[in-house]
């Protein structure tokens, strides 16, 4: 039997063929949206039709690298045998082709120093035409030799302009007859999650690969060195590709890969890269003086929770609170104080603790900077000259000031509290100028403990003011309690007298 979707009938009303008419008219519904919507998402959304233009483009620029290192080995003494053993020579001759024998036979003792050699393969990418690449300090390490390999075959010998450890950037000089290919940096800062990236290397020493994905994350801590802000990508990086680009789709490099996270050593589409924005102020640097020189601000610092923020009267958590300031250092002479928030430094937010280290150590060695701070709840502004980051300089720690101290002991916040004896110095090992209210016992179940507060740390400052007994730290709960707060800010010391800032619940 056949239907007319549209044919009369002679019963009027009754139309045995509404189902079919509604299924078609549904269906021309939804073809008309795909036929009218789809060329705009496609438009939006679609993956590039190809990556060949783009890998062709910028190829030329990316080099393998590989750096030998050559160290002094001892030989070891051959196995002493009795003349005229069986298998004699062919001891000999095993050990020699070890690298092991010491060229007097089998009963020689020549114990002569020679050399081995370590090789390393990476990859890297050229900036500028002249010969200057860069890639990861880790590829390069202590080598002596070093070539740079490039797509057509060249091999040519590089040079160490200089390098830095802490966001592990070499930066390397080759000689070439003619100008080279070379990529320039991008804005990594304008890079969200899902925008395409294309990343080029020598995974396992295959020689030039094209991997592409997206961008993850951005901002990545992978606990690596004190300036870690890595992008996340999912574009396959392995073995062989630490130190060459991540490119954007306009051909800029927008980061170093640096790193992978990974339980089998291959890719699991986790890879970080060192963004540009964080790269280009160092490879400048390493360009100019052959060493980094970063800012110094003379600061201790540590994050601000949200029990920290309510107790300093912030409203939110943010900034860098200010734990110790080095004696020496740029901030003591600027008027900044142990207990004092950083929310702004040179013009830039500080979101949490991890942006200021980053911020101070790209701000220019020497210049004067505004900083914003948040002290008691007050904003105010200092202004503060940068000193230079010297490796292996250790903060000082501040002392307070000397005050007499009684030996009544009293409970709060689940510590057990007493003033520093010469008998509690001596079983805590405490600092000889360590002042405050050392605590002798710590409650399993209280937030202190939670929070890690240990029997043998001194409390240094409750709510930015000093205490010099336990009778000083019920009396400021106490009046915190009165004025509604929720948690007390504790400064407090541990033996040595380094100090941090711990907030706790008072309800």
């Amino acid at each position: 039997m056949t239907y007319a979707i549209n044919a009369p009938t002679p019963y009027g009303s009754v139309q045995p063929q509404r189902p079919l008419r509604r299924l078609a008219a549904s269906c021309f519904a939804v073809l008309t949206f795909v036929a009218t919507a789809m060329p705009l998402a496609a438009q939006a959304r679609s993956a590039p039709e190809s990556f060949a233009d783009l890998a062709e483009e910028v190829t030329g620029a990316v080099v393998n690298i590989s750096a030998s290192t050559t160290v002094e080995a001892r030989n070891r003494t051959l196995p002493q045998l009795p003349p005229g053993t069986p298998f004699e020579d062919l001891f000999e001759e095993f050990f020699n082709r070890r690298g092991q024998g010491n060229g007097q036979g089998n009963g020689g003792a020549d114990n002569a120093p020679r050399q081995r050699r370590s090789n390393s393969l990476g990859s890297g990418f050229v900036i500028d035409p002249s010969g200057i690449v860069v890639t990861n300090n880790h590829v390069i390490g202590d080598a002596n030799d070093i070539s740079v390999i490039f797509s057509d075959g060249t091999r040519l010998k590089a040079e160490i302009v200089g390098k830095d450890t802490k966001v592990d950037l070499a930066v390397l000089k080759v000689k070439s007859d003619k100008p080279l290919k070379a990529v320039k940096f991008g804005n990594s800062d304008t890079l969200r999650p899902g925008d395409w990236v294309l990343a080029i290397g020598n995974p396992f020493g295959l020689g030039g690969s094209v991997t592409a994905g997206i961008v993850s994350a951005r901002g990545r801590n992978i606990d690596s060195g004190p300036y870690d802000n890595y992008l996340q990508t999912d574009a396959a990086i392995n073995k062989g590709n630490s130190g060459g680009p991540l490119f954007n789709m306009n051909g800029e490099v927008i980061g170093i890969n640096t790193a992978i996270l990974s339980p089998t050593g291959g890719s699991v589409g986790i890879g970080f890269a060192v963004p540009a924005s964080t790269a280009v102020p160092v490879i400048d640097q390493l360009r100019q003086f052959g060493e980094t020189r970063r800012g110094w601000l003379g600061v201790r610092i540590q994050n601000v929770d949200d029990a920290t923020a309510e107790a300093l009267n912030l409203g939110s958590a943010r900034g860098a609170l200010i734990a110790g300031i080095d004696d020496k250092g740029p901030a003591k002479p600027a008027g900044l104080e142990v207990g004092d928030v950083i929310t702004r430094f040179d013009g830039k937010d500080v979101k949490d603790s991890r942006d200021l280290p980053r911020i101070v150590a790209s701000t220019p060695v020497g210049k004067a900077v505004d900083v914003t701070i948040v002290r008691k709840g007050t904003e105010l502004k200092k202004q503060v000259t940068l000193g230079r980051l010297e490796d292996g300089e250790k903060q000082a720690n501040l002392q307070q000031p000397s005050t007499e101290t009684p030996t009544a002991t009293r409970q709060a916040l689940g510590l057990n509290l007493s003033g520093i004896t010469d008998d509690l110095r001596r079983r805590y090992s405490l600092k000889d100028d360590l002042k405050g209210v050392v605590i002798t016992r710590v409650d399993p179940n209280s937030s202190a403990a939670d929070k890690r507060i240990q029997a043998g740390e001194v409390i240094v400052e409750v709510n930015q003011e000093a205490v010099s007994s336990p009778a000083d730290v019920t009396k400021k709960i106490d009046a915190l309690k009165s004025q509604g707060r929720k948690s007390a800010l504790l400064l407090v010391a541990n033996p040595q007298g380094e100090v941090r800032f711990v907030a706790l619940s008072i309800e």
